[in-house]
């Protein structure tokens, strides 16, 4: 069938009319209640074994490290009386302190795991093992929002085939679940659909279905396909419009479940593959090279109360539907309403309920693509913003297990993690300032144990890049990665451009981060936007309007830091740089140009960069892009 006569067929046969959905199997999915519920069990059979000494291994050695940082701050402060600029620094300089070393005890973790090849899942999930045998349905879900439709499509088509390499797509159903709400695009969309099912041909059961109410957005999409289709799946696997995933980590994930009844969600860790801008590279990068010392960590300590992160992920039907309803939150805007960053609180209640959550860091297959520059990356994370900020009338639900509760306040804490780093640098400013006004003698910066304070700024810094370079020597153990990076001095090379860059990008953050902090205290929602997914430039009088603000306000803290003493100007030179150069850094690393000469040099490589795994090559060759 040709394009054109598909695209007549879908205008002429209207969608509530076509034969695009199975039979309806309706599952009960009753909204959870807050206020009541209880832990049961508190110890699941999946759990490892010595899980309480994991988590006071990395807890509580992330709180010694905080308490000995603080200490040594305190005690190079202590002469002469605190004055509260300085009283208030410590108390930031603890929060913030606390927050890289968990971080790093966590990251630790997972390096000596990396290191000697120690796996962490307990499911039995082995990606050299030969492919199990599937004996149960499970539907692959594509929710989709205003996405291009031919890409996200491409994407779905070369996740089909790998599943029919596998010769098991007779155990799978492939659902597109969309939720576009523009004319133009829904009319795209039908089409694509068409021609999609048409070149797969029969051997596939692939179904579509719009939504007309974008109600709980992607959990509402979600939770109506399980009220409506869930009887029919003991287990359903998510994708987002930018995930792919092999034939063979699908079984396996399917498999998992099949042999172990008491888990309800094993998350895969997606490698971020395709970056073209700088941005993007720097992204796949990190991800690649000190990604996995920090996912190999968290699965260690987290065991079977692990996080869900929204895609990627294969969930038990039956389980999600008891148990993951999500009510309405109750308060004022922005943060009453509808759940939006529901993953988090999906996991909590699914492990309040009873059910296990793993996951498998060691598996790979999965991947995703990353947001082409800072600007959509901070876009995105406006949303999430507000999701996460939300969490605060969930995290003290009843019944909730604790490490849950650590998994949504951490959550929350990140938000407000820029804030408290700007706070730190106006109170670093704030202490010699207060001396010099007040001629207090005690001061710090001006007569002060300043060794001391050199030292405990030289041990977090440390603290703070150690996940860095603990990645880095896991990378050159691995004989395959470290050629795939381009070597260990190539890889070095690039994880030192990585850190300047995202140096250069941190103060950046900050602002927008606080800002957009600031917009969701103030009751500013943050809307549903449609994501970009290649191209990351942007004009520059969009950068001007954006980032203007920051540009002034870096060279009015350059200033105010040198007339208060160069040597403080000095130290946050990297800040400032960061906020007055914002415009040209946000350019630059949003630029195909600038990424395709890093390219050239062979600079944030990744191996799946020089030799694509098959559905990632096979989802280019469709979309018609490039791999070389």
């Amino acid at each position: 069938m040709t394009a054109a006569a598909v695209a007549r067929r879908a205008r002429e046969a209207p969608i509530a009319e076509m034969d695009w959905l199975p039979a309806e199997a309706p599952l009960a999915m009753p909204v959870q209640a807050l206020h009541e519920g209880r832990l049961s069990p508190r110890r699941l059979p999946t759990s490892p074994r010595g899980i309480g000494l994991r988590r006071a291994l990395v807890i509580g050695g992330a709180a010694l490290l905080t308490l000995a940082a603080t200490w040594q701050v305190w005690w190079a402060l202590r002469d002469g009386g605190l004055m509260a600029s300085e009283a208030v620094l410590l108390a930031l300089f603890a929060a913030l302190f606390g927050w890289v070393a968990l971080s790093f005890t966590s990251t630790l973790a997972g390096f000596f795991l990396v290191l000697l090849r120690r796996d962490v899942n307990s499911l039995g999930i082995r990606s050299d093992d030969p492919l199990p045998e599937l004996s149960t349905r499970t539907a692959l879900l594509m929710p989709t929002y205003n996405e291009d439709p031919q890409r996200l499509l491409a994407g779905l088509q070369a996740v089909c085939e790998s599943v029919a390499a596998t010769g098991q797509a007779h155990r799978f159903d492939f659902f597109v679940l969309s939720d576009t709400n523009r004319a133009a695009l829904q009319s795209a969309e039908e089409a694509a659909f068409l021609a999609f099912r048409e070149r797969l041909g029969d051997g596939f059961r692939v179904y579509y279905r719009r939504r007309d109410n974008n109600v709980e957005r992607k959990a509402g999409n979600v939770a109506e396909w399980v009220r409506r289709f869930g009887g029919a799946y003991p287990h359903f696997l998510i994708l987002d419009a930018d995930s792919l995933m092999s034939g063979r980590t699908i079984v396996r994930l399917a498999a998992a479940l099949e042999r172990n009844p008491g888990v309800a969600l094993v998350q895969s860790l997606p490698v971020i593959v395709n970056g073209r801008t700088p941005f993007a590279r720097m992204q796949q990068f990190a991800g690649r090279v000190y990604g996995p010392v920090m996912a190999y960590g968290i699965a260690w300590w987290h065991g079977a109360e692990g996080n869900y992160w929204g895609h990627n992920a294969i969930i038990r039907t039956a389980a999600f539907a008891a148990n993951a309803g999500l009510p309405e939150l109750r308060g004022r805007k922005p943060f009453a309403g509808n759940v939006l960053s529901h993953d988090f609180v999906e996991a909590a209640l699914l492990r309040r309920g009873g059910w296990a959550l793993h996951m498998a860091p060691g598996l790979s297959g999965s991947y995703e693509e990353g947001p082409p520059s800072l600007t959509d990356m901070l876009v995105r994370d406006r949303r999430w913003c507000q999701g996460n900020l939300q969490h605060g009338g969930v995290i003290g639900a009843k019944g909730l297990h604790w490490l849950s509760r650590l998994h949504l306040g951490l959550g929350i804490a990140h938000y407000f993690t820029a804030f408290l780093w700007g706070m730190s640098m106006l109170a670093g400013l704030a202490i010699p300032l207060q001396a010099r006004l007040s001629a207090t003698s005690g001061a710090v910066l001006q007569t002060g144990d300043t060794q001391r304070l050199l030292w405990v700024f030289a041990f977090t810094l440390s603290v703070l890049l150690a996940p860095k370079a603990l990645g880095f020597l896991a990378t050159c153990t691995y004989l395959r990665l470290r050629r795939g990076c381009g070597g260990a001095l190539r890889c070095l090379t690039s994880v030192v451009l990585e850190t300047l860059m995202a140096a250069l990008m941190a103060p950046i953050t900050m602002y927008v981060q606080t800002r957009g902090l600031a917009e969701v205290l103030a009751g500013k929602d943050s809307g549903w936007e449609a994501q970009r997914r290649d191209d990351g430039s942007v004009p520059f009088a969009s950068l001007a309007r954006r980032y203007g603000g920051l540009t002034l306000f870096g060279v009015f803290v350059g200033i105010l830091a040198w007339m208060v003493s160069p040597r403080i100007a000095a130290w946050m030179s990297p800040v400032i740089a960061g906020m007055v150069l914002s415009i040209p850094v946000v350019a630059l690393t949003g630029s195909g140009r600038v990424g395709q000469w890093l390219r050239r040099l062979r600079l944030l490589q990744v191996p799946e960069e020089i030799a694509p795994p098959p559905v990632v090559a096979r989802a280019a060759k469709l979309r018609g892009q490039s791999t070389a």
